[in-house]
């Protein structure tokens, strides 16, 4: 990473070495959240046998862990605005903590959810992360750490979840939660000691809780209708009350947020151009791309009539694994050039790769050699240089007065994105025919060339994301 040394303040830059142990404790944060999303579900039939349930029932365990994600991500984020990025991010762990405990000693389901929805409310992690790399490093070391964070967390992608088997299948799922607190503890103690601490707060008067609530509301219901319309059928009456209540919450929303001194978004941030294009291409990135690697390829290579026949495990290693490491190599060189050259052109130009990738496995007969070729664009554009820079315009659009608000809401657009485009195309890949999975794979290109168009809609904020190669950063908090 680049130094310090161009930041224009009159507080203490960090050095070099400062630089990378706040990289190396942020990595660590995140990584406390994001080993409770993969590293569990080997163990879904352990933990059925031992709470006496169904697999079905315990399955909840992974949803409402999202379901919590995707409210805590947005509210705890838009907070720290208020409280300070490092108390909030100690207030994470802490919460995980308790959550991953209550995991522990669960002796029922209903207590094993509630430590579930503490641990998933602890999605903040990711935008705090961000923003706190924002607000210490230069443009261009940003750029490069946002990378090294998105490398780590796809890199773990496959082999957390390998290592959660082993344990689960050794000591018994509880065993992987003992291990994700002994991670988690070691974060937090790592946060405290190593990150800055909170300067004046950023943004004036005090939280939207009101706001907040109609909010997670609306979050809550736009989840349920994306679950339920992807089985029972997007106007099924059991989809449709999901729908309206989530209507009837937003609107609730925008009479709060129109009312209040200091909203949790105001309402002329969500229409501006700066903001709502940059949730939408998230949300068709994810929509597009994740259920092409993580779904429809997946269930391609394995199908025996018009697929490659292999077998699950080998499909996984073929699939899943070598994108996922192709991106830990890819991620930091995006974000070194989105830092140098753009955010917005690397987005682009990883958008059309993206493009051209499922364009070569919905044209061509399913091979090895197609398969491969998309995969190795896969690993370079979406875990590399798509997810890196979708995560960066997060932090940089986000409106100067509200700055922890477009993390966390873009945050909430990749839960949302990924279910929405699964849910769209498994039906078709269901079917389990040549036609089915060329029309579900067409669905994803269609997807992702929306997400392309969203993109050129994105109106940057000044000084973030413009192509110059030098840029200012913002100020830099002293080191305690």
């Amino acid at each position: 990473m680049s130094s310090n040394t161009d930041v224009l303040t009159g507080a203490s830059p960090l050095t070099r070495g400062r630089m990378v142990a706040l990289v190396a404790v942020l990595i660590l944060g995140v990584l406390s959240y994001q080993l409770n999303s993969s590293m569990l579900n080997p163990a879904l039939p352990d933990m059925a046998e031992r709470l006496g349930v169904s697999v079905d029932a315990v399955s909840q365990v992974i949803s409402l862990f999202f379901l919590a994600g995707a409210v805590g991500g947005v509210v705890l984020a838009r907070w720290s605005d208020f409280i300070g990025r490092r108390r909030m991010f100690i207030m994470v762990l802490s919460v995980l903590a308790v959550g991953t405990l209550v995991c522990i000693f669960a002796t029922s389901l209903p207590m094993l959810l509630v430590g579930r929805v503490l641990q998933g409310a602890t999605a903040a992690a990711f935008p705090l992360a961000y923003i706190i790399l924002n607000e210490n490093l230069s443009r261009q070391a940003f750029g490069t750490a946002m990378g090294v964070v998105t490398a780590v967390n796809g890199g773990v992608g496959g082999v957390d979840a390998y290592v959660g088997g082993l344990l689960s299948d050794t000591w018994g799922y509880r065993s992987i939660f003992v291990a994700i607190l002994a991670f988690g503890v070691i974060g937090m103690v790592a946060i405290a000691t190593v990150v800055p601490r909170d300067g004046a707060p950023k943004s004036a008067g005090t939280m939207d809780w009101w706001g907040a609530a109609a909010f997670s509301a609306g979050l809550i219901g736009l989840t349920y209708y994306v679950s339920e319309g992807g089985a029972q059928g997007w106007l099924a009456p059991s989809s449709l009350v999901y729908l309206a209540l989530t209507v009837a919450a937003f609107l609730v929303f925008w009479v709060i947020e129109k009312r209040v001194s200091s909203p949790l978004v105001a309402v002329e941030h969500l229409k501006s151009r700066r903001v709502w294009p940059v949730m939408a291409t998230t949300v068709l990135v994810l929509s597009g791309v994740f259920a092409v690697i993580n779904f429809t390829l997946v269930i391609l290579t394995q199908n025996s009539e018009v697929g490659l026949g292999m077998s699950a495990s080998r499909s996984a290693l073929l699939v899943l694994l070598p994108p996922a490491l192709i991106g830990v190599a890819a991620a930091p060189v995006a974000g070194w050039l989105a830092g140098r050259y753009g955010w917005l052109r690397i987005l682009r130009i990883g958008l059309v790769i993206c493009i051209v990738g499922i364009a070569a496995v919905t044209i061509l007969p399913p091979s090895m050699p197609v398969v491969l070729f998309a995969v190795v664009l896969f690993g370079v554009a979406y875990y590399g240089m798509a997810l890196t820079t979708v995560n960066g315009l997060g932090v940089l659009q986000s409106p100067k007065d509200e700055p922890g608000i477009l993390p966390g809401l873009n945050g909430a657009m990749f839960g949302i994105g990924a279910s929405l485009g699964i849910s769209f195309v498994a039906p078709y890949v269901g079917r389990e025919t040549s036609e089915g999975f060329v029309t579900a794979l067409a669905i994803s290109l269609g997807i992702t060339i929306l997400a392309l168009v969203a993109s050129l809609l994105v109106k940057p904020a000044e000084g973030s994301v413009g192509t110059r190669r030098t840029q200012e950063a913002p100020p830099v908090h002293p080191v305690p």
